[in-house]
């Protein structure tokens, strides 16, 4: 009763507000127009608007526990709140804003959301504002824990016919991390004078964008540093690519969805003066909401509709504390269809691919994220991924001064040179393959910049080496194959547009063979089959018609997954979308090492698998049953609870031989 009569002396307080406000209040923007498309797929029955978590974190926080935790929260009796809206906000909303105890931190006025804190008792309220698409939890966002140029093909294309150089030149990529140390030698341009990070803005509130953490400047490294210490031995990817420095991670390595939300925000607003074309987050926070719904999954899609690539860690989730393996735990932005997810390949150290396999804590699929309807049924995404993976275990690069991830671990650093402007470290983890990924697509955006980001990740997956023995759920399409990649990109037709008929050709010249052989010295060539296949949310297509023939889901603002179809439990293809030579497969594949399609099969596709139904190696397991030690949530995704376990794969690794080390000398290598 007495929680009613609060209930309503707030009605009557908003009421109040709105006669004060039309007077003499403050002015919340007008950002109905800004209103973001809804997820591919998105559901008529009507959702729930409020998340489960954050309905229970309220409960908890007004009175059954006595305080609140401290995530999410902002004092005994608000909570931290991404408020979604999906048109021009009512008299009612507005007043609710402006009432005693509410606060509106920020408005992402090119997102149509709000960050706002909020007593727990109104948060319930939300439900009844038609404007009110979804509220979330403003949660945490935190990182994720061979010569890699070689190993993943770069060096194969790094010069083509005629000389035409590809190494990312005049092409920006951002790094939203945890910021870069822009004094370091791999930030410079080929004049060894000017810094290729043409921009830095900071989202945590620190004032600051170095690195203080650590990982940002790695990751950073990774997709586009220069390789000027010890004659080339730590190069990035795309060497001479712009570097945008977007740090959303704190000196602790911590940040925050709303946090997340600005930078993702300022991309949207300023990706065309930078000419930035591809975007990498190693970073994510839990997937407990679908992506149909989650906020930064929403912003993240608003990115690819307006022609960013971009590429989100699967997460190091790949098995509990006792070294067991476990499914469903792709992190978000990586449970965004519109993003190309990249878990981690153990390379054993070496740059033959022969003994590549995908790193034991490597986030393994389906997505497990959810949405609930009015009748309280949660209906799960089971989306496949990864989509890709790249060498990710123990890698060298460059190295932000007294981080806190060498204090933490002085066994980090590679004791490369002594000069910090020119020292490296080592890390593992998703959040170091992903960068590879990212600059390979900088490198393709070079060879053909009319390229889509759908038709940048389908040629990723088409390209890719299947590794025998791992399933779809675990490795996507394969390891990343930037020679392949590169190859077919070169051959993409530029003229293509929404309006090329299904079916026409895709390519200026015939296709080439579907292999690629790179050579290691002095053990000789090694060379492997391409996938030949693509992965479409729920299912995979296969066949030559993926690369031959244009396909309607190859436009900007649609999905890879827009032509797949579902009839009575049974896949289709959409022939306005797809052509007659995309064939669908129906099962989660174990590999054999050769193409996508074959291998046994290892489970249905996701489509096919139950509501609240876990995969565990083949076995069905029902929701709360206990795959780790991390905090169960209601759909039985299991998440770690501590700082610890999330970076115990980033710090450490697989147990095998990292990526050799080389001493520096002291001078400049700019055969870049």
């Amino acid at each position: 009763m007495k929680r009613t009569k609060r209930t309503q002396a707030i009605a009557g307080i908003t009421c109040l507000s709105l006669i004060f406000s039309l007077c003499c209040g403050i002015i919340l923007t007008d950002i109905a127009s800004a209103a973001p498309k809804r997820g591919e797929g998105y559901r008529p029955e009507r959702h729930r608007k409020v998340a489960q978590d954050l309905l229970e974190r309220t409960q908890r926080g007004n009175g059954q526990n006595g305080h609140n935790g401290p995530n999410g929260q902002s004092g005994q009796d608000t909570v931290k709140v991404i408020l979604q809206l999906n048109g021009p906000m009512s008299f009612g909303l507005a007043a609710l804003l402006r009432s005693n105890g509410v606060k509106v931190r920020k408005q992402f006025v090119s997102l149509n959301i709000l960050a706002v804190d909020l007593p727990v008792e109104v948060v319930a309220s939300l439900e009844s504002f038609s404007e009110v698409e979804f509220a979330s939890i403003d949660s945490e966002v935190r990182s994720f824990g061979g010569h890699v140029a070689h190993t993943t093909g770069a060096d194969n294309v790094r010069t083509l016919v005629q000389n035409n150089s590809l190494d990312g030149a005049g092409i920006g990529i951002a790094i939203v991390d945890s910021g870069i140390y822009s004094a370091h030698v791999a930030f410079l341009d080929t004049d060894t004078k000017h810094s290729r990070i043409v921009k830095s803005v900071d989202f945590t509130g620190e004032g600051r964008t170095d690195d203080p953490f650590g990982h940002g400047t790695h990751v950073a490294s990774a997709a586009a540093g220069n390789g000027m210490v010890s004659k080339g031995k730590y190069m990035g990817i795309a060497p001479k690519a712009n570097i945008v420095n977007l740090r959303v991670l704190n000196s602790q390595g911590v940040g925050s969805v709303s946090g997340l939300l600005g930078a993702l925000e300022w991309l949207l607003n300023n990706h065309v003066t930078y000419n930035i074309r591809v975007a990498n987050m190693s970073l994510g926070l839990p997937a407990v909401n679908s992506y149909r719904n989650d906020p930064v999954c929403m912003a993240t899609r608003r990115l690819v509709d307006a022609g960013i690539v971009v590429f989100a860690a699967a997460g190091n989730n790949g098995k509990n504390s006792l070294g067991v393996k476990q499914y469903g735990q792709i992190h978000s932005p990586g449970n965004e269809p519109s993003v190309i997810t990249i878990g981690a390949v153990d390379t054993k150290g070496s740059d033959d691919r022969s003994d590549d396999g995908i790193a034991t804590y490597s986030s393994r699929g389906p997505t497990r994220s959810q949405w609930t309807d009015q009748n309280g049924l949660k209906h799960f995404d089971n989306q496949i991924k990864p989509d890709l993976s790249a060498p990710g275990n123990k890698l060298v690069f460059a190295m932000s001064p007294n981080c806190l991830l060498v204090r933490q671990d002085p066994s980090l650093d590679s004791l490369v040179s002594l000069d910090p402007q020119r020292d490296q470290m080592k890390l593992s983890g998703t959040s170091m393959a992903t960068p590879i990924a990212a600059g390979a697509a900088v490198l393709m955006l070079d060879a053909n910049p009319k390229l889509t980001p759908n038709l940048v990740k389908m040629i990723m997956m088409y390209t890719a080496q299947q590794l025998a023995g791992f399933n779809m759920l675990e490795q996507g399409a394969g390891e990343l194959n930037i020679d392949g990649a590169v190859r077919i990109a070169k051959l993409v037709r530029t003229d293509l547009s929404s309006a090329t008929t299904v079916g026409a050709s895709l390519l200026t010249s015939a296709p080439p063979v579907s292999t690629s052989t790179i050579s290691y010295f002095p053990a000789g060539n090694f060379s492997f089959t391409w996938a030949q296949g693509a992965i479409f949310g729920t299912t995979y297509g296969s066949g030559t018609d993926l690369i031959t023939k244009y396909q309607s889901v190859y436009a900007q603002g649609v999905l890879l997954s827009d032509g797949v179809l579902l009839s009575d439990g049974v896949l289709l293809a959409d022939t306005t979308s797809l052509s007659p030579g995309v064939l669908l497969g129906d099962t989660v594949p174990l590999s054999l090492g050769t193409t996508m399609s074959a291998g046994a099969s290892f489970a249905p596709t996701g489509v096919l698998l139950g509501d609240g139904v876990l995969l565990s190696d083949g076995v069905l397991l029902g929701d709360g049953v206990l795959l780790g030690d991390g905090v169960l949530l209601s759909d039985g995704v299991l998440l770690s609870d501590s700082i610890l376990q999330a970076y115990s794969a980033l710090l450490g690794g697989d147990p095998t031989d990292s990526m050799e080390t080389e001493p520096d000398l002291g001078v400049d290598y700019i055969g870049f």
